[in-house]
């Protein structure tokens, strides 16, 4: 089943990307790594935007795309708002916390989307999600004391709260599109997302950023920092792909993909020598377990 593979080199590029993001905001200014990746990932779009507009590409093919209405990119930009606020916080977070804490509070997206799900669309659970759900819970509630071992307290520490706060807006983000790849086309919809990004973040460097950059870390330009846009871009692009496949399973291919924590935590520790490394592991493979189950058990 090649769509699985192609779901495991995602979630390997996910986790890269994680790595990047850390070792890219090291002592360094977060608001232009954040810019500078983003204008990477739209001129990668930039091309496959203008080909399949332009270009002589099939009616029938997912890169040939239709002009849109207004109402299409008032909800794009909506879009790249929110997916804006979500990698803002979540790189400041990054640049903040030790990666092994980091992975285990961003392995946790699908619960809010499904309690997003339950309030939003009336979706129900059933007992195998509540199994899962109730799991997950208690092995945060654990994880949250192995932090407090660091000195990290997760209902002071701004940092974690930042984190928390990324995920649940990413977790909007995945109930959105849930509305949009009904009504439009998904690689057409990525392409404007992330080209609306680019003014979105530019204002951030010039308006707020740049005018106080002297109170921050000093900005270093790094070879990683389009490797962020580049390596995210490429692991989208084949988690899509990975689900264009005949028989490709959404629950199966999900499953794999949130393995990216594992990556990102296991790389993570080994690079940047985090402590208690051994117990967050455990507390993490948990978590991951309690996620499986949720995102299995909605098909039964």
């Amino acid at each position: 089943m090649i769509w699985i593979i192609f779901a495991l080199v995602s979630a390997v590029l996910l986790g890269v990307y994680d790595l990047l993001k850390k070792t890219s905001l090291k002592d360094n200014a977060v608001i232009p790594v954040l810019f500078f990746s983003t204008l990477t990932s739209a001129l990668v779009f930039l091309p496959i935007l203008l080909v399949g507009t332009f270009g002589n590409i099939p009616a029938s093919s997912v890169f040939h795309f239709h002009p849109e209405s207004w109402q299409f990119h008032i909800q794009i930009a909506v879009k790249s708002l929110i997916v804006g606020s979500s990698w803002t916080f979540a790189y400041f977070a990054v640049k903040n916390l030790p990666i092994t804490i980091v992975s285990p509070i961003r392995s946790s997206g699908p619960i809010w989307t499904l309690l997003g799900a339950l309030i939003i669309f009336g979706e129900r659970m059933n007992l195998i999600q509540w199994v899962g759900l109730i799991l997950t819970i208690g092995f945060y509630y654990m994880f949250s004391l192995s932090g407090k071992k660091e000195g990290i307290s997760f209902r002071t520490n701004k940092w974690v709260l930042y984190m928390t706060l990324a995920t649940v807006i990413g977790s909007a983000s995945a109930l959105y599109d849930k509305y949009l790849v009904a009504h439009y086309n998904r690689i057409q919809m990525q392409a404007w997302y992330h080209l609306y990004m680019v003014p979105l973040m530019l204002s951030l460097l010039l308006f707020i950023w740049y005018p106080n950059r002297h109170k921050y870390d000093a900005f270093k330009w790094r070879y990683t920092i389009p490797l962020i846009g580049l390596c995210l871009t490429a692991a989208d692009f084949i988690y899509f792909w990975s689900l264009s496949y005949p028989g490709a399973l959404v629950a199966i291919v999900s499953t794999v993909r949130r393995g990216s924590v594992i990556v990102s935590f296991s790389l993570g520790a080994i690079l940047f020598k985090e402590k208690n490394v051994k117990l967050k592991g455990l507390i993490l493979i948990g978590i991951m377990i309690g996620i499986a189950i949720i995102i299995l058990g909605g098909k039964h």
